[in-house]
């Protein structure tokens, strides 16, 4: 019995994922996916809240969010994947709640780790890291040093990070080299301002993400969200999965980015991308 049982079972997985890549092949046919995904992922507390939960029993829940959505993203091809994991504001939230996330969040590193490894993909983090536990730094240096040589999915994990921490880093930065004469001030720009940033060897998000249905930005990626598309999911970080994730996808792929020009130009600039497109491959003889 306990055969049959693991036979069933095994063909229902099986069958899952058949559907699932059979889902991944029509997103990718259907239109661009995006090369940079951002989230923000919210809705722990109220997930545990609304089951009568512990806010950390939903914050542990959301570990297995952020498994499902880094593999699918990984599958689908995106390059890179920014998940706001811990705002600089969370800071102000009861000490018994950062520390029981800061041991959540080491068990997760050591936990998942060797997975990402596996699955190439290639840690980063953006955040003043410095204000962590030593021991979460420590995972952290662990898992950025073990997937350096990755060549997948990039995972940017922003910790003790805010958009208006990294504006005034980056800043500082700026400013001290204007003193000492390495930059002169007719040459900022928006080019040179992005260089000093966190996320400076990273484009720009394409479509943001924000869970539990709240309409703003939380002091997350200020400067990068500038035109980014904004995708509002009425779920809680702990019931988003991979399904939730298509459905951004998705509406994401019937957008029209047009970055301050009108249809027209749009429209025209994709005909001059086709036409040479074609020409290339008529040259190349493919």
């Amino acid at each position: 019995m306990q055969r049959i049982i693991a036979s069933v079972s095994t063909r229902r997985v099986k069958h899952a994922q058949g559907e699932d890549s059979k889902v991944q092949t029509e997103l990718k046919h259907s239109g661009n996916i995006p090369t940079h995904i951002a989230i923000i992922m919210d809705g722990n507390g109220r997930w545990a809240k609304k089951r009568g939960l512990p806010r950390i029993a939903g914050h542990n829940e959301g570990v297995e969010s952020v498994r499902d959505t880094v593999e699918a993203c990984g599958q689908l091809g995106v390059k890179y994947l920014t998940l706001y994991a811990f705002s600089t504001e969370n800071w102000k939230r009861p000490q018994e709640e950062v520390s029981m996330l800061m041991r959540l969040l080491m068990r997760a590193l050591r936990d998942e780790t060797d997975k990402l490894h596996q699955n190439n993909v290639r840690v980063h983090t953006i955040g003043d890291t410095t204000t962590l536990p030593r021991e979460v730094q420590d995972e952290l240096l662990d898992a950025i040093e073990k997937t350096k040589e990755n060549s997948g999915l990039n995972l940017y994990l922003a910790l003790s990070y805010s958009g208006r921490w990294d504006l005034t880093t980056a800043m500082k930065h700026l400013a001290d080299d204007v003193k000492r004469g390495r930059v002169a001030s007719d040459q900022i720009n928006d080019q040179l301002i992005t260089g000093y940033l966190s996320t400076k060897d990273v484009p720009d998000p394409d479509l943001l993400i924000r869970t539990g249905g709240e309409h703003r930005i939380s002091n997350f990626l200020l400067w990068q969200l500038a035109y980014s598309e904004i995708y509002i999911s009425q779920a809680y970080w702990p019931d988003f999965r991979r399904t939730e994730l298509y459905d951004a996808i998705r509406d994401y792929q019937h957008r029209e980015r047009r970055f301050g020009m009108v249809s027209e130009q749009v429209n025209q600039s994709k005909r001059k991308a086709t036409y040479a497109e074609r020409l290339l491959k008529r040259v190349s003889g493919l």
